[in-house]
């Protein structure tokens, strides 16, 4: 049994739960106002700021020639094609590239943030990889059951839905958990418990940006 599957259980607990959230739900109905997706699509945009510097970071402990390139790989698309991606995206929901770049970080974009890069900067490249995967799986996976569940009627949601559930980003899912078990593999099992709890931590922070974004969080004073 590889270290993914020993997680597995954990993160189905998790998947389940997202699942099960009004936000996610409607948005896979395509049901969802626009107003929560607005606020997700704004808050996804910064993250994904803060989530390039994983990249960069991962880059510069990665212990092989063909993860560094790799991962400089993953930074410069995040940054110069998914970004993009992101920003035409949000057109569609008449959010300009200003609004994009002047949204202030959610109490829990900041916290889910602060969190990877801390992680990124203090810990191995074993943490890194651990602490990065359940965006990308969770996504895929969210995806995926969501499209069992039919395509949404809105046009927008299912552009969503299909670009998580699709090759291109099962691909890079598979890419990262084949990653994280070749890291796990070799090593310690206390190496392997963090590992475990930094991706448990991350996908319950995955859970609750989709929970934030359903309230549209602020921080109140």
């Amino acid at each position: 049994m590889t270290f993914t599957d020993e997680i597995r259980a954990e993160a189905d607990e998790i998947w389940e739960a997202i699942l099960d959230h009004p936000m996610v739900r409607e948005l896979g109905e395509g049901t969802l106002e626009e107003a929560p997706f607005r606020y997700w699509v704004r808050q996804d945009y910064v993250y994904l700021i803060e989530y390039s510097r994983l990249f960069a970071i991962g880059a510069s402990k990665a212990p092989t020639i063909n993860q560094m390139q790799t991962f400089a790989d993953l930074l410069d698309s995040t940054i110069t094609v998914e970004m993009d991606l992101h920003r035409s995206y949000a057109e569609e929901f008449g959010i300009s590239e200003a609004e994009l770049e002047a949204t202030d970080p959610s109490p829990t974009t900041r916290a889910y943030t602060d969190f990877l890069v801390r992680t990124a900067a203090l810990g191995t490249f074993g943490d890194i990889v651990a602490a990065l995967l359940p965006c990308m799986w969770g996504f895929n996976e969210t995806g995926k059951r969501l499209a069992v569940r039919g395509t949404p009627t809105d046009d927008r949601y299912a552009e969503w839905v299909d670009m998580y559930s699709g090759e291109e980003f099962t691909e890079l899912t598979d890419w990262c958990k084949g990653l994280m078990d070749d890291v796990a593999a070799g090593a310690s099992e206390r190496d392997r418990e963090r590992y475990q709890e930094l991706f448990v931590t991350s996908a319950r922070y995955e859970y609750r940006f989709w929970d934030a974004a359903w309230r549209e969080e602020e921080w109140g004073v």
